[in-house]
C-alpha cells in the first residue's frame, strides 16, 4: 500500500504500473531528479494536487494493476 511518506520514486520503481497516472497529472516523476528525495505528500502539495485523492487512485491503480479510472 502506497503513503503519504514514501518517496516517488520508490513508488514508480515497486509500482511502476502508477506511471501513467503520473503522467495523466501532468507529473513527470520518472523523469525528475527531486523524486529520491521527495516523499508524495510533499510532491502532491507541491503541484497542488490533492493528497487523499491521489493516494486512492494510487493505491486503486496498484490493487487493480492498472491505472484506468
Amino acid at each position: 500500500m502506497i503513503n503519504k511518506d514514501m518517496k516517488i520514486e520508490d513508488i514508480l520503481r515497486r509500482y511502476p504500473q502508477t506511471i501513467p497516472l503520473f503522467r495523466r497529472l501532468g507529473l513527470d516523476c520518472v523523469q525528475c531528479q527531486l523524486s529520491q528525495y521527495e516523499s508524495l505528500e510533499n510532491g502532491a502539495k507541491v503541484h497542488g494536487i490533492d493528497l487523499q485523492s491521489l493516494l486512492a487512485d494510487l493505491n486503486n491503480a496498484v490493487k487493480n494493476k492498472t491505472c484506468e479510472r
